[in-house]
């Protein structure tokens, strides 16, 4: 990748970290599942005028479209609603360092589920690394009652898991011959029409109060920022950097979403939380690899 493209991986982990900030203010007045709704049903409008304006063609078949319906749910609806439910008892820092995990699960989940990404001792090393670094950062106090809620840890991880098995099936786009960014508009489209029955039901939104402007802003900041934007920029680097290269962002979304809600929302983490932090980033080096083959070539230069 060139000095353009780690810029752009750099603004990336900016905008996906802030999704976590945005997300806490808004919950501050609506519940999970409207914020989900406004989440894709606003970045679904805005991906569809960027295909428009691109000339790009949506596909009208149905094998693509029930690809769109499940990716909308493992992708978007499951994870979206366990983050933002998590979010309502603990920090938003504390959640994008849980969600840091995804690589970690699709991994196992990849092993599991297909025949050309089985697990080396390098990924089980990082994976090892990884589940410590979630023991260390949910710690004993959150079993003892006095510490963050279990359930809402639990919520993160799970959340991680959707994501995991969504890397699996999002494969198959590449052989449909379904670029990214309309993968993405199918997703949050399919995403809206399958949340409006559920937000009807479930939170009633004509019966909430208005919200006020500031989370009115956090939500199109959410949906344009860190959902339709973010999604345009991370194809870019995906296809000019590949995978692995794209992947690294998870390592700096969680200090972005730290020092957001430190410096706006006054968010504390403990010390276990920087540590369970730092041995899941050891985790995704090791699976990455590329720290360790340096180190292993500085003699010979």
């Amino acid at each position: 990748m060139g000095l353009l493209e780690w810029g752009l991986l750099l603004v990336l982990s900016i905008l996906w970290g802030g999704s976590f900030f945005f997300s806490k203010v808004a919950l501050a007045e609506l519940p999970p599942f409207t914020v989900v709704l406004c989440r894709v049903a606003i970045a679904a409008t805005a991906l569809y005028l960027y295909l428009r304006a691109t000339g790009r063609v949506i596909p009208a078949s149905g094998e693509a479209w029930r690809l769109f319906f499940g990716m909308g749910v493992i992708n978007n609806i499951i994870p979206f609603s366990l983050i933002f439910w998590g979010q309502t008892a603990i920090a938003s820092g504390l959640a994008s360092i849980l969600n840091a995990t995804t690589p970690i699960f699709a991994i196992l989940v990849a092993h599991l589920l297909t025949a050309d990404e089985k697990m080396t001792p390098q990924k089980i090393a990082g994976v090892l690394l990884g589940v410590l670094g979630v023991a260390v950062l949910m710690g004993g106090n959150a079993f003892a009652g006095d510490g963050p809620p279990l359930w809402a840890l639990l919520a993160c991880l799970g959340a991680a898991l959707s994501y995991g098995f969504a890397g699996i099936l999002g494969r198959r786009f590449r052989r449909m011959g379904i670029s990214p960014a309309v993968g993405a508009f199918g997703q949050t489209t399919a995403s809206t029409v399958m949340m409006l029955p559920l937000v009807a039901f479930a939170d009633a939104p004509w019966q909430l109060a208005a919200p006020h402007l500031v989370t009115i802003g956090a939500i199109l900041a959410l949906a344009l920022i860190s959902t339709a934007l973010a999604y345009i920029i991370y194809f870019h680097v995906l296809s000019v950097g590949g995978a692995t290269n794209s992947s690294l962002v998870t390592l700096l979304i969680p200090v972005s979403a730290i020092l957001l809600g430190s410096l706006v929302l006054g968010e504390r983490l403990s010390p276990n939380h920087f540590l369970g932090m730092a041995l899941i980033a050891l985790g995704l080096l090791s699976i990455d690899g590329r720290i360790f083959a340096m180190l292993r070539r500085a003699p010979a230069t």
